[in-house]
């Protein structure tokens, strides 16, 4: 008997494993052909074009877009093997730094070239000058860490204040008009913002002086200029500061909110306050006009929308790069790797990692500039 059982037990053990081994095999054959987040790579892979691309392949810039490129690069470089994709995420202002000494390929910032550095550019670009393409886009969050209060609702004046330091508790009657329903401690506001240059900073400063010009005296600007406050490097780091600070409320693009960190809806003139989604972001940026010269696609942001759902400190980040005179070493990589980003494929691998694709009447002009590139 005590034979007969184990025997049963090893044929039962036998075929649970020979059940998970079948299920295993289908999860791995599903990735080929579902649309889950390993069959869109995989997909994906199928209409990546590597050409001659190889070697070293060197960015920098935006941390903003971090999550986006390493979901990029994963599904790039499992195809295009020669191509060895290093993108280092410094912040907006020392990317385009190092794009203008010739250090990188390309850079990534999240606000466009400015006059004095396109100028710059044209001794780095060959008989031309940098161009920038719109190529990620999405919401800036306003991440909160208030004890108690699981949803909250701010416009932008109130938000002025509290980053400009003239509200200093949690239950100020400003905040307390906003949201009649919380129960609003007196925990002292610490308003985080960034300590590097940072095209998030410029994005946010630009919404803050767009839609409550009167209570932000400041000029939009990559260094964050008011006095005060608390400051940590890169998007992680002030959102880490959110997750670990009661008290605590800084800005950082959706994707580093993650778990546990709470973000706020934003009264704006529609009639329902806003969260900070996708596809609220896409809604905002549909609104984008470019206002780049000849085959410069930089955008301008409507900062008061009244479209229903419209989420307004959204920000897009543009790949930075020759138009032409591109290193001749480094031109295929870059083509094949900016081609697949601005693709139907690349651009769906957006969403799936809380970014908002460009809209399709922009990002189609980004596909027919860099097949121009040279």
């Amino acid at each position: 008997m005590k034979l007969q059982r184990k025997n049963r037990l090893r044929a039962l053990s036998l075929g649970a494993l020979a059940v998970s081994g079948a299920l295993a095999l289908t999860a791995c054959g599903s990735d080929d052909t579902s649309s889950g987040d390993g069959g869109k790579e995989t997909s994906a892979n199928a209409n990546i074009k590597c050409d001659d691309a190889k070697g070293q392949l060197a960015a920098s810039g935006s941390s903003a877009q971090k999550n986006a490129v390493d979901a990029w690069r994963k599904v790039y470089t499992t195809n295009c093997k020669d191509v060895q994709l290093n993108y280092n995420p410094t912040g907006s202002g020392a990317g385009i730094t190092a794009f203008l000494q010739g250090q990188t390929a390309f850079a990534g910032t999240d606000s466009a070239l400015k006059p004095d550095e396109i100028e710059k550019s044209k001794k780095v670009c060959k008989d031309s000058q940098a161009i920038d393409l719109p190529m990620v886009g999405g919401p800036i969050a306003v991440g909160f860490n208030v004890p108690g209060v699981d949803e909250l609702t701010l416009d932008a004046k109130t938000l002025a204040d509290i980053f400009n330091n003239k509200i200093k508790t949690w239950d100020d009657k400003a905040i307390s008009k906003l949201n009649p329903d919380a129960k609003l401690p007196k925990t002292k506001v610490q308003a985080f913002h960034r300590s590097d240059e940072s095209g998030t900073t410029d994005n946010f400063t630009k919404y803050l002086k767009g839609a409550a010009p009167d209570a932000w005296p400041y000029e939009p600007g990559k260094s964050w200029e008011p006095k005060g406050g608390q400051s940590a490097n890169g998007s992680a780091g002030v959102a880490g500061q959110v997750k670990q600070t009661p008290g605590a409320i800084s800005y950082f693009e959706l994707s580093y909110a993650g778990e546990g960190v709470k973000t706020v809806d934003l009264k704006t003139d529609a009639k329902e306050p806003v969260k900070a989604t996708v596809d609220n972001a896409s809604k905002a940026i549909s609104e984008a006009k470019v206002v780049g010269k000849g085959k410069d696609l930089a955008l301008e942001l409507n900062y008061k929308p009244t479209a229903e759902g419209a989420y307004p400190i959204t920000l897009v980040t543009y790949e930075v790069v020759c138009e032409k005179g591109n290193k001749a070493e480094t031109l295929a990589a870059t083509k094949s790797f900016l081609t697949y980003i601005a693709s139907e494929d690349g651009q769906n691998v957006l969403k799936e990692n809380d970014y908002a694709p460009i809209p399709a009447e922009i990002i189609s002009k980004v596909r027919t500039t860099v097949a121009g590139l040279s």
